[in-house]
Formats: C-alpha cells, structure tokens, sequence
C-alpha cells in the first residue's frame, strides 16, 4: 500500500488489514497485538499490525 502512514487508528487498522474490530480488539485484549496511546488516541504501529499477521497460523485445508 504506497505511502502508508506509520501509525494507524484502529479504523485504518481495520481497513488496512482486512480484519474484522472485533477480532482486532480481541488480539489487542489478549496481548497478541500491541497498541499505544498518543494523548487520547489509539494508535498500532503498521509494523506491529503486519507481525501480528504474520504469526497467524496458516490456512489448512483439510477436506
């Protein structure tokens, strides 16, 4: 995605990642995925988000 901010709000997160709020606010609940504030923002480094996908276990298709 070109020019792509560095920190996202959890709507951008959202956007960016393809991921439901739900299952982002779980991950963030459970510690699997790392926020920050900025004053009263919520903020997820880009980096942290794409990790975090990373770690996702992959599809296996078992039929």
């Amino acid at each position: 995605m070109p020019n792509t901010p560095y920190a996202l709000n959890v709507d951008e997160a959202v956007a960016y990642s393809r991921i439901g709020r739900s299952t982002l606010y779980t991950a963030l609940r459970n510690g699997e995925l790392t926020a920050r504030k900025v004053g009263r923002r919520t903020v997820i480094l880009r980096q942290d988000l794409e990790a975090w996908l990373e770690r996702s276990p992959a599809y296996a298709n078992v039929a």
